[in-house]
């Protein structure tokens, strides 16, 4: 794998990705930040060496290099999923990527499906701890410890700081913020009655298919990592109704302004 980082890298530092500050991993809900983008780079993922191609109709495919509130960002336009078919080192290899061309912070944001029935849609939850359901790890792979500690530690995977950020923004710009557990589970097929029972009782507030894999290969890089979700349907199982993706993408777009104030705001303070 080092002999792949070390292309992957050395491709796109040749095509002017010099230096980010900042990586940035557009989920659900924070597609429109890169109207803000002064773009000064992009590449198509299929364009570059050992890089996964997304597949998901929403989800675009360019690997994005410019400037945002004074800080060099490159940011993932289109993420990647075990459901996909993918492996969960095929998923983080890009935070490899964005960590070895230099950046300190990774943010990531994602659609997530209330568990705690407290939560409304459209409502925004800062990640505070988060449950691996994913049935395995982006760290279990032989060499690891060649790339960073092998009992990477987890004690607190999301940075206090940046999360202390976040609330004092969202405050300061009347924007209801949640803060809770965030469960990520294989998909693609969406939770059962039962699924959301057992996900109440392990504790989580949400939950969703992406973000855990990239959160735990940013803590074994020693990156400072941040998540918000956009929470855009309710898993209330002794209520539960078929889910409208179509309606899931329209509550996400419905809450991106206030994705799009949080993060600009942060970045600017980083």
């Amino acid at each position: 794998m080092i002999k792949y980082i070390n292309e992957t890298t050395e491709y796109l530092q040749n095509r002017g990705f010099e230096k980010p500050e900042i990586g940035i991993i557009l989920g659900t809900g924070l597609g429109k930040l890169l109207d803000d983008v002064t773009i000064i780079h992009e590449v198509s993922y299929n364009q570059i060496p050992y890089f996964p191609t997304a597949t998901v109709e929403f989800h675009k495919g360019k690997l994005i290099y410019g400037e945002l509130e004074g800080k060099k960002v490159i940011i993932m336009q289109g993420r990647f999923h075990l459901y996909e078919g993918y492996t969960l080192k095929d998923i983080t290899y890009p935070v490899r990527i964005m960590n070895q061309l230099g950046i300190h912070t990774l943010l990531v944001s994602n659609a997530s499906g209330a568990v705690n029935l407290e939560y409304d849609k459209g409502d925004l939850m800062l990640i505070d701890d988060h449950i691996n359901l994913l049935g395995g790890s982006p760290l279990a792979f032989k060499g690891v410890s060649k790339l960073g500690e092998r009992f990477a530690d987890m004690s607190a995977p999301y940075d206090k700081d940046i999360n202390t950020k976040f609330k004092a923004i969202a405050k300061a710009h009347d924007i209801t913020l949640r803060e809770g557990v965030y469960a990520s589970m294989l998909g693609p097929q969406l939770e059962t009655r039962a699924e959301y029972r057992m996900l109440k009782i392990l504790g989580a507030d949400a939950v969703g298919m992406s973000t855990v894999p990239e959160i735990i290969v940013a803590n074994h890089l020693k990156l400072k990592a941040a998540a918000v979700s956009v929470i855009t349907d309710k898993g209330d199982p002794d209520n539960l109704h078929p889910v409208d993706i179509k309606e899931i993408i329209e509550v996400a777009e419905n809450a991106e302004p206030k994705m799009i104030t949080l993060f600009k705001e942060l970045i600017k303070t980083l």
